[in-house]
């Protein structure tokens, strides 16, 4: 039985209008935020990314694709659940059926340990490289391990940290700074981007990658140009800070991408548009690439 069909709502909100056509990216929802420790309501992020992207203009200008000219299979969302266990063995099943399709992956959260449960299901030697106010490497957040904010340390704990990238912490507690000195993560810092060193970081750590796993949680932005997230954090950077260094994967194989944190009852539109962005830029970016 495919897991897909067992897991899957199936209600897309994203039509494609050339569905002959071979799939370019595949894009599916995970409603759950019950680790949350701040702002309830990321679990309606994936509609309200989608409402967004159908109301944005697709049209790659830095790539020259229009993505209203592609196939791009929306598979809906997945079964609603308040339990982390639960949730990690579903979406890790769907993602690795997804991975055998190999097609461009594009997962719609939700809190950030949902992650935990999908770029698990890669290939070991895939890279990862994620943006995010938060290290997220607690041991434990309210005497729960499977958290939001510890997702990253557990990744490392069974994978170690060879792979791993982090981008654009600023609000983080001494038992992080600790593990991550621990097991070497490789960091590309706040101030690194403040000083214009971003795009040029990013682009030498990763060129070791094959293939990469992005995973935007949106309160790496400021909340000026984010409002809409889970855990805000101020001074933070930029969206022309945050793509221009997405812009500088241009030349690796994206094979998938997850856009946590959204918080949908806290925003006011901005937050889901940069998500729009950020979704349409990077299918448009692999498409580019061929």
């Amino acid at each position: 039985m495919s897991f897909i069909d067992l897991y899957m709502n199936r209600n897309p909100l994203i039509t494609s209008p050339n569905e002959d056509s071979d799939v370019s990216a595949i894009v599916y929802g995970i409603p759950f935020d019950s680790t949350h420790s701040f702002r309830p309501g990321t679990r309606f992020g994936p509609d309200a990314i989608r409402l967004a992207f159908n109301n944005i203009e697709i049209f790659s200008n830095r790539f020259n694709v229009d993505l209203e000219s592609v196939n791009i299979e929306d598979l809906g969302n997945t079964r609603h659940t308040v339990v982390a266990t639960e949730v990690l063995d579903m979406i890790g099943k769907i993602t690795s059926e997804l991975v055998s399709r190999n097609k461009q992956i594009i997962i719609l959260g939700g809190e950030h340990l949902i992650t935990y449960g999908t770029y698990m299901s890669f290939p070991k030697n895939t890279g990862y490289i994620v943006f995010d106010a938060h290290y997220d490497l607690r041991d434990e957040y309210a005497d729960i391990k499977l958290s939001h904010a510890a997702y990253l340390r557990r990744i490392i704990e069974q994978r170690g940290a060879d792979n791993i990238v982090h981008v654009g912490a600023r609000s983080f507690v001494k038992e992080e700074l600790a593990f991550k000195t621990e097991h070497n993560v490789r960091t590309v810092t706040d101030k690194d981007i403040r000083d214009g060193k971003g795009p040029k970081l990013v682009k030498d750590i990763i060129s070791t990658f094959d293939k990469i796993y992005l995973s935007i949680d949106l309160d790496v932005l400021d909340p000026a140009f984010a409002p809409g997230v889970g855990n805000p954090e101020a001074m933070g950077i930029t969206s022309r800070e945050l793509f221009d260094m997405i812009y500088a994967m241009e030349n690796k194989v994206i094979s998938c991408m997850d856009i946590v944190e959204l918080c949908p009852p806290y925003d006011n539109g901005a937050t889901a548009s940069v998500a729009a962005k950020l979704m349409a830029e990077v299918i448009a970016m692999n498409i580019s690439r061929k």
